[in-house]
């Protein structure tokens, strides 16, 4: 070698040396830095270790390292939780795909989402893991952590796959099999659940986690007693939670093995699943105090059951029912009897949950349904039961005990067999009565007629015949009824019933009806001889036999009989007082007459006869002589009473006194007001030809011709064929030829409009239209006699008005008519009848003050019956109901209870307990709803109505189940009332929202 080429190689090995030692020295530096940032990187602190190994990462020029510095900068990005690290990672995986990092990457990525609980993010990472590549121990870990996340994230089916692969590791078997248990245990896979949990050693998990699952596992095979050792064994452990569902599983447990006083204590500390309890979980305990003879602590439970619709509830029902009958309360048992029926998970229940309901509804009541409905069911649904014959026969029963007499006709009529003839005899009697009292005479008397038809039994005969002549009389069927009456007297059993007290009082006033004067002196003789009469009957009885001597012109004894009858203060002795007078006056003492009509005047100053007493004390006074006291006597009449039918008649006597005392210009004048005042009256007729006469005799025929031609009232120059087409019309209606009087009458208004007779004619013509039930003919012949003023026939005819009006509920037009009846009306029936439709008619107009003012005045009429002062209470209660004064609505309604009958008392019941449930009588309150059940459930509405009261007071009781079901029924069964399904709604929505709050199994909706 030469020297240059010598020195050239030396100079070369120079500069490697040089070079060599510089990468040395680079090497070794980078090295160290990595090695910090490793180091920092394991003590977890990942932003100082980051920093490092992205600088290493950006300057290296070594593909390793590279690698390793991006790796483990995207590790600590992702564990310190920075946007992107996931984005980083995967950058890692595809920049460097050859890196020996990358498998790692992924699992090193999943152990850690794993290890913070972040199992969805994990099996994203270990999905990335090739298995094949990796060690035996990182296998397990995989398997095991994989298996794990998959049943975090409610993957069961998936998680078993990996954690059966480490089901035998010494490592994670233990928790693996753990887990496989409990996702058996999950699954109601109690066998291989229980076979996983026998299989763990881990004595941690066997202290802290097993025996809770082991213990229900054992419940839920039936492992009772195994069950009951566990879950003491574990109590103390255990946490809150774990200790109300431990509590649950040991009462359960003593509960199927009937040890009940045992079971109870567990099952009351179990607190339900987030604090709510269900209605198994209620069921459980009120049926363990139900087999312990607890029946309140039972009910206690039980009543908590809201909605249920399965076995449990069914069964609870029935027992709570059964409950109720042993502490004799009966209302709630029929409830929860009834709910039980409805539920068909247990035919054998449902069968003898629907018979007791059917005794039960029989025996107290049923607001739902009509008790014979419920009876007709059970039949229907059990043709060929052994308890046929019991039911049919509560069947009957139930009809007559809830008063629906007609039904029951009607069911006997079809099914003969049900009863015995007796049985139908007495139903068609009451339905009689109570056709009766309604004062539905005819149908009264049609079912009057069947029961005789079906005698079994003499009582029974007897009164049906007795009540049968009743309903005769009052269609005026006099006849008819005294044959009836008579009838009744000869049955032996007559004398025996409290009808017979009545006897000879009633042949009295049938024979006096038919005028056979003689026959009503002897009967009533016998009532007023026999002196067991009560007050008001016997001075009744004295003034009909005064009256009966007085038309048979026996005035001594017609004075006899009044003068005690205004001894005994009845209701009509200013009738005695004046009738005594009058006989004075026939026996020809004028004086005394004249003294008794004075003193009838002073002593009766509001009696209806004051206008009849001023005009026979006129008359006296012009019969005597005493023509001016006569005068004035009329001109008081005329003043105090000028609508009186007396008042025309007064001044037509004055004017006739004046004539026959030559006064002809007087007697002009009070001819000629009787014609002004009163035009259309008989006595206006008869003035005007009194008036003809005084011209006449005067000489002033034309000025009378000039006044009778105006005149519309009146044809003076027909008068003797007005008289004939009268007399023709009038004799057929004498003869009963109703339909040849009505068009006798007919024809002659249409000749005579205006004629003499033409008042009478519309009279006798309404009366004879109404009596063939041609109301609507009637009414304008009525209307036009009454819109005439006085006359004989105005009262009757106002009376008829209203009577027909007031029919139609057409108190629009009635008032005005009512209003003139009470004011003119001379018999006090007839005011009494306008001023009790007044009061409906202002009612019905929400004039509440003159509907209270008219029910006062209805309220101190005397002789009035107690279905008109039942009427008159309830318009006051209304009214106060109207005007929100409830103190007065519940004394009113308090009064209605006591006498009404039928619709009217079941408002005064329902208000009763609406009342007591205002005043937090809630037991009382349920009582009076359930009388309204029982004595009237064919009022539907009011039923309704009360059982909104009745749950309203169970659930002041603490009664949840029985409110709840009430509404229910009510909802269900009173469609057609919507006010009543609207508040059953709104009730039952608030108690369900506040029961939700306690009890799982119900609807916070109230659905």
């Amino acid at each position: 070698m030469n020297r240059s080429n010598l020195i050239l190689t030396l100079i070369c090995l120079g500069s490697f040396f040089i070079l060599s030692a510089q990468k040395t020295e680079i090497y070794s530096h980078e090295k160290k830095a990595y090695q910090d940032a490793l180091a920092l990187y394991n003590n977890q602190q990942y932003q100082a270790a980051q920093a490092i190994f992205d600088k290493i990462k950006t300057n290296t020029k070594d593909y390793e390292t590279e690698a390793n510095s991006a790796y483990y900068s995207a590790n600590a990005a992702i564990r310190l939780n920075q946007r992107g690290a996931d984005k980083l990672m995967e950058d890692f995986v595809d920049r460097y795909p050859t890196s020996t990092k990358r498998n790692s990457a992924f699992l090193d990525v999943a152990d850690y989402y794993f290890e913070t609980g972040k199992y969805p993010y994990s099996l994203k990472w270990y999905k990335k893991v090739d298995q094949s590549a990796m060690s035996n121990n990182d296998k397990e870990r995989f398997n095991f952590n994989n298996g794990y996340a998959l049943y975090a994230s409610k993957r069961p089916k998936q998680a078993e796959r990996y954690l059966s692969k480490v089901s035998n590791s010494p490592k994670y078997g233990s928790q693996a099999k753990y887990y496989l248990g409990y996702i058996a245990y999950e699954q109601d896979d109690y066998d291989e659940a229980s076979a996983r949990f026998d299989q763990i050693t881990d004595p941690e998990l066997l202290n802290e986690k097993l025996s809770y699952y082991q213990a229900d596992l054992n419940f839920k095979l039936g492992n009772f007693e195994e069950a009951i050792a566990m879950a003491k064994k574990q109590l103390p452990k255990s946490d809150r939670k774990e200790i109300s569902e431990l509590n649950k599983i040991i009462g359960e447990s003593y509960f199927n093995l009937k040890q009940y006083d045992e079971a109870i204590p567990y099952l009351k500390k179990y607190r339900g699943r987030r604090g709510k309890l269900s209605n198994t979980d209620y069921y459980l305990t009120g049926y363990s105090h139900y087999k312990q003879g607890d029946y309140e602590g039972a009910i206690q439970q039980f009543n908590k059951i809201i909605g249920g619709t399965n076995s449990v509830s069914q069964n609870a029902y029935y027992h709570l029912a059964e409950c109720y009958l042993k502490l004799d309360k009966k209302p709630e048992a029929l409830n929860a009897f009834r709910n039980a029926s409805q539920m068909d998970f247990s035919a054998e229940i449902q069968k003898d949950a629907l018979l007791n309901y059917a005794r039960l509804s029989y025996e107290i009541g049923n607001a739902y349904e009509p008790v014979p409905q419920v009876m007709a069911t059970y039949l229907e649904k059990y043709p060929k039961d052994e308890h046929q014959q019991e039911i049919q026969e509560l069947l009957v029963d139930s009809y007559i005990t809830s008063k629906n007499f007609e039904g029951a006709m009607e069911l006997l009529e079809k099914n003969k067999g049900y009863a015995s003839k007796e049985t139908y005899q007495k139903v068609a009697f009451y339905r009689g009565v109570e056709l009766f009292i309604d004062g539905d005479y005819e149908p009264a008397l049609e079912r009057f007629s069947k029961s005789l038809k079906s005698a079994g039994n003499k009582d029974f005969e007897a009164r049906a015949l007795y009540w049968k002549a009743e309903s005769a009389y009052r269609l005026n069927r006099f006849d008819e009824a005294l044959t009836d009456f008579s009838e009744f007297k000869r049955l032996p059993a007559s004398n025996k019933l409290p009808e017979y007290a009545n006897l000879d009082y009633n042949l009295g006033y049938c024979h006096f009806k038919l005028k056979e004067y003689g026959n009503a002196i002897s009967y009533f003789k016998n009532v007023t001889n026999s002196g067991t009469e009560e007050n008001e009957r016997l001075a009744d009885s004295y003034l009909r036999l005064g009256d009966s001597y007085f038309v048979t012109s026996k005035y001594k004894s017609a004075q006899s009989a009044y003068n005690e009858s205004s001894k005994m203060n009845g209701p009509e002795r200013d009738y005695a007082a004046f009738q005594k007078a009058l006989c004075s006056g026939f026996l020809g003492n004028s004086s005394a007459k004249i003294d008794g009509l004075n003193q009838f005047l002073t002593r009766y100053p509001k009696s209806s006869l004051r206008d009849d007493a001023f005009f026979e004390l006129g008359n006296s006074y012009i019969k005597g002589g005493n023509e001016n006291m006569g005068l004035q006597t009329y001109d008081r009449l005329i003043e105090e009473y000028g609508r009186s039918k007396f008042a025309p008649r007064a001044m037509l006597r004055q004017g006739l006194v004046h004539y026959n005392a030559n006064r002809n210009d007087q007697a002009l004048t009070k001819l000629k007001g009787v014609v002004q005042k009163y035009p259309n009256t008989q006595e206006a007729k008869q003035a005007v030809a009194t008036a003809k006469l005084v011209y006449v005799d005067e000489g002033r025929v034309s000025e009378y011709a000039a006044w009778a031609r105006n005149l519309d009232f009146v044809e003076v120059t027909d008068a003797e064929l007005d008289n004939a087409s009268f007399e023709a019309a009038d004799r057929k209606r004498a003869e009963g030829k109703s339909e040849a009087a009505i068009k006798g009458y007919e024809d002659y208004l249409k000749e005579f409009p205006n004629g003499l007779h033409a008042l009478q004619v519309n009279f006798n013509l309404a009366q004879l239209y109404f009596y063939k039930g041609n109301k609507e003919a009637a009414l304008p012949k009525y209307k036009t006699v009454a819109d005439s003023g006085s006359g004989e026939y105005t009262e009757q005819a106002l009376t008829r008005v209203c009577e027909v009006y007031v029919g139609k509920q057409d108190y629009q037009s009635a008032i005005p008519y009512l209003q003139q009846l009470e004011n003119t009306a001379e018999i006090s029936q007839n005011r009494t009848f306008a001023q009790s439709n007044l009061m409906k008619g202002y009612y019905g107009q929400e004039n509440y003050a003159q509907t209270i003012a008219y029910a006062e005045k209805v309220l101190k009429a005397p002789k009035i019956d107690n279905r008109i002062k039942s009427d008159a209470q309830i318009m006051i209660a209304r009214s106060a109901i109207a005007t929100n004064d409830e103190r007065l609505a519940e004394t009113a309604y308090q009064e209605v209870k006591k006498i009404a009958t039928g619709e009217l008392a079941a408002e005064a019941w329902y208000y009763d307990g609406y009342f007591k449930n205002k005043n937090q009588n809630f037991e009382a309150s349920n009582t009076s709803v359930q009388k309204l059940a029982k004595d009237y459930s064919a009022y539907k509405e009011w039923g309704g109505k009360g059982l909104i009261i009745m749950a309203k007071n169970f659930y002041a009781l603490g009664d949840a189940f029985q409110a709840t079901y009430i509404l229910e029924s009510v909802i269900t069964n009173f469609a057609e009332y919507n006010d009543i399904v609207a508040e059953a709604k709104g009730e039952l929505s608030i108690i369900k929202s506040r029961e939700a709050q306690s009890n799982s199994s119900v609807d916070p909706n109230g659905n």
